[in-house]
């Protein structure tokens, strides 16, 4: 399946270039849509994992039914690395692989999850605000980490949830998906809102603290690293 898409063009050869391009899709970011019902139609998950000394990144992209959980399709695609390493600038290493995974697949991917951020980020366009400008996707980011924001501890139980927030401005939630257990970090990327991105990751999650969608992209985009590379 093609995904029909904005093209992403060469990749940047400078910081500056590359957050010149930030700027210029940031103002395509669509925050006006609430998004997929949770529980409804087809939600993917991608992911990418790298082998830095060959400059290799396998990225996967799993699509399940978003009612049972259960595997629909699933992709991969390897290529070089496209960007150093940069802080903030993270999504240029991962965006053409992706984007050739997400091309791959076989159906549509209806919802995009993300292990990363989307608008919590400090430029406000993390890898799933990209990955959704790009295809026209909506798209969620779910990290394991606030980055550089703040949040007070959500309480215990499951579904309990805090801003997270830069000085003032909510930027995404931490997120409890497992009583007791460190929170996860939600971000809208596009198309979709705060409150329906959070439901959403709710119902991703019934067993463990990351959304399988993270967890099944995690260890196909693992297993093609190392099919690729033989190690």
């Amino acid at each position: 399946m093609t995904t029909e898409r904005t093209t992403a063009g060469p990749p940047p050869a400078t910081e500056e270039q590359a957050r010149a391009v930030q700027d210029e899709l940031r103002k395509r970011v669509v925050l006006d849509e609430p998004g997929p019902p949770p529980g409804s139609g087809r939600v993917t998950g991608v992911d990418v994992a790298y082998d830095d000394e060959r400059d290799v990144v396998a990225a996967a992209a799993v699509v399940l039914d978003a009612t049972t959980l259960d595997v629909v399709a699933e992709a991969t695609a390897v290529g070089r690395v496209a960007f150093p390493y940069v802080p903030g600038l993270l999504a240029f290493r991962e965006i053409p692989t992706v984007l050739d995974a997400l091309d791959a697949l076989p159906v549509p991917p209806g919802l995009v999850v993300c292990d990363g951020y989307g608008l919590a980020h400090p430029r406000r366009f993390g890898l799933a605000s990209h990955l959704g400008v790009l295809t026209g996707l909506p798209t969620i980011g779910v990290a394991k980490n606030p980055f550089v924001f703040s949040y007070d501890d959500p309480d215990v139980p499951r579904g309990s949830c805090s801003p997270l927030l830069d000085g003032t401005e909510e930027v995404g939630r931490a997120l409890r998906t497992r009583e007791g257990v460190k929170p996860v970090f939600v971000s809208v990327g596009h198309r979709i809102t705060l409150d329906t991105a959070c439901a959403h990751v709710l119902r991703l999650t019934p067993r463990f603290r990351l959304p399988e969608t993270t967890r099944r992209a995690d260890a196909l985009c693992r297993g093609a690293l190392r099919e690729h590379t033989g190690r």
